[in-house]
Formats: structure tokens, sequence, C-alpha cells
């Protein structure tokens, strides 16, 4: 039997690539925008640090922000 933590390429397989503009925003936008698509998340470009984030819709209705460590 395989050790759990090993995994084949079978197992994670990317059906579908997505190119879009990351655009500059703030977070209220970038919720916005995450809503009207109808999206559970939205990468964005921090208008403030110039960063990449991702916007989410967390599992109790509320919002959560990824932002990277500098």
């Amino acid at each position: 039997p395989a050790d759990k933590n090993e995994f084949s390429e079978n197992e994670y397989k990317v059906i579908k690539t997505k190119t879009f503009a990351v655009k500059p925003m703030d977070v209220e936008e970038a919720i916005l925008q995450m809503n009207l698509l109808g999206h559970e998340f939205f990468v964005f470009r921090d208008m403030r640090s110039e960063e990449i984030n991702v916007v989410y819709r967390r599992n109790d209705g509320n919002y959560g922000l990824i932002t990277p460590e500098i």
C-alpha cells in the first residue's frame, strides 16, 4: 500500500486554465466583484500595497482575505 502522503499526478489533475487581468482595487471592491460574478473567491491587486491578494467567502457567510507574507 502507498503511503497516505504520496500521490500520483492523476489525483490532482488540472482540467482548465483561465487567464484574467488582476486589477488594482480595495478589498470592498474585490468582494463586490466576487459577488457580482457569483464566485467563492476573487484574486486582485491591493491598491495600497500593490500585492496580489485573494478574498473568499467563508462557510459561515463572512469573508476572508489572504495576503502575501512580506
